[in-house]
């Protein structure tokens, strides 16, 4: 078995290994954080994306769907604050000229006081960090990571720079002519692609606060330091949901989604302490609630999803910028006037969850590396324990050899369950080998097409995460495989 410390460069390599995952343009010796999704790993991913939206729009009587574009008019993210609020404190090393965020390099820190038994010195710098930034004390966390003797991983000294604010968002030409005129923007998040069409969707949908709208797409941001794979890279896709709530509802509709985003992640069958809420020391300044579910990632706890009461600011700040109004008139009647509560701006709960980080989630999660040596034979597999909903590979029908007709009854086995969900065949190598293969891409069931199939049209279904094998009618594969699909 991997451990903790090994764990992220073994998933690392098992998924260029199996085809989830490659460096992008590696031919030219790739670009940092940025990562192409290889034929596995492009159907876990839209696997995860269909559970996400299914649980989101298809389940729920008052969310629908958006897909807005990347370029949006950049008046919307002045509008948003991004482009005079989205920073990072970062800090160069003068020897190294080596950048870093600040956060990440006092964090570096503490993981590495932790590993030494410095536990109770590692808490306290992460508490004072956390103070530090929430009051935007920029020399404060100069002193502290001085005081600490916090060097630079490349030159090993503390000869560090003032600490200054960068802007994260890429920005580019639009139209045929350079100019400021023509400058826009990489959208930095999806969020405001939702707030712009919020009327838009209110009114053609009819939809009645409450009511949410849900998007998933990419987003770009100029990470100073990208690392830890797909954790935190400059392009990233985001599923996210934006809940529209009547003012003075908010707090109740935040525990509400706080509840039930807790909820979808451990239907999943990943251990509940795996999970856990961080409650936001500093308040973004349009909130009055925020915290992010955080998963121990192979690199320890670190944020996953964020859940955030916006309140009206978004909306508020869309009106002001475009001079159009963003109100919902509401016919409800209000208990405490007896009248409808009339015109507002509705406030906002936010969920948002990083799909590139969820793939994370589940690979690292189901990856296994286990040692099955017996007193007579050395031997080991590893092993993918994906839920099946979310495998790429449903369902892989082996004929145990090329002829007597056992390829003919694997292929018309295919045809039967490949309408229904996505199958994989193939005849070469032992059939050890073959369920080795299928383990290490995550398929839960291998169905073997023998020589007892010919005469009572019975396969061998083995499962993954036992390896236990049955024998069961082929009329009743399709219907156990889809059994097992379900949440």
């Amino acid at each position: 078995m991997a451990n903790e410390t090994n764990q992220l460069p073994a998933i690392i390599s098992h998924c260029k290994e199996y085809g989830f995952i490659f460096p992008s343009s590696e031919i030219y010796d790739g670009l940092q954080a940025v990562y192409d999704y290889g034929q596995m790993g492009s159907d876990l991913k839209k696997n995860i994306k269909d559970h996400w939206w299914r649980s989101m729009t298809q389940l729920q009587d008052n969310i629908v769907g958006l897909d807005a574009a990347i370029f949006m008019h950049p008046t919307t993210w002045k509008a948003s604050g991004h482009v005079d609020n989205f920073n990072d404190p970062m800090i160069d090393n003068k020897d190294s000229n080596k950048r870093y965020r600040v956060d990440h390099l006092i964090e570096a820190q503490v993981e590495k006081w932790n590993e030494e038994g410095k536990e109770k010195e590692a808490k306290q710098l992460l508490e004072q960090m956390d103070a530090l930034l929430a009051k935007d004390d920029f020399d404060g966390l100069k002193l502290l990571i001085e005081s600490n003797k916090i060097s630079c991983s490349i030159s090993g000294t503390c000869n560090w720079t003032d600490i200054r604010q960068f802007n994260l968002m890429f920005a580019t030409e639009f139209g045929s002519t350079d100019g400021e005129d023509n400058r826009v923007y990489l959208r930095p998040e999806t969020a405001q692609g939702i707030f712009v069409n919020f009327l838009n969707v209110q009114k053609t949908g009819r939809m009645k606060v409450p009511f949410g709208i849900a998007q998933i797409g990419k987003a770009f941001r100029n990470e100073i330091v990208a690392r830890q794979f797909i954790f935190r890279m400059r392009e990233f896709e985001q599923m996210e949901m934006q809940f529209f709530v009547r003012p003075g509802s908010q707090k109740e509709w935040y525990a509400f989604w706080k509840a039930e985003r807790m909820k979808w992640h451990l239907a999943l069958g990943i251990p509940a302490e795996k999970y856990r809420f961080h409650d936001h020391v500093k308040l973004a300044h349009y909130a009055d609630a925020a915290c992010d579910i955080e998963f121990a990632f192979p690199m320890g706890f670190k944020e996953l999803e964020g859940i955030h009461s916006r309140t009206d600011f978004d909306l508020k700040q869309h009106q002001e910028f475009s001079m159009k109004k963003q109100q919902y008139f509401d016919n409800d009647l209000d208990p405490a006037t007896g009248k409808p509560y009339g015109n507002y701006i509705p406030y906002v709960i936010e969920t948002s969850i990083g799909l590139d980080r969820m793939f994370l989630v589940v690979i690292s999660h189901a990856y296994e590396e286990q040692d099955l040596s017996t007193a007579d034979k050395q031997d080991s597999r590893v092993v993918l324990k994906l839920p099946p909903v979310l495998a790429p590979i449903k369902m892989a029908v082996l004929p145990l050899n090329k002829k007597d007709g056992l390829p003919e009854i694997a292929e018309s086995i295919l045809a039967e369950c490949r309408p229904h969900f996505r199958c994989f065949y193939e005849e070469k190598d032992s059939i050890g080998k073959r369920y080795r293969r299928m383990d290490a891409l995550g398929t839960p069931f291998c169905v073997t097409v023998d020589y007892q199939t010919k005469e009572d049209n019975t396969v061998t279904i083995r499962h993954r995460d036992s390896m236990e094998q049955e024998r069961i009618p082929i009329a009743e594969l399709k219907s156990m495989v889809q059994r097992s699909l379900s949440i």
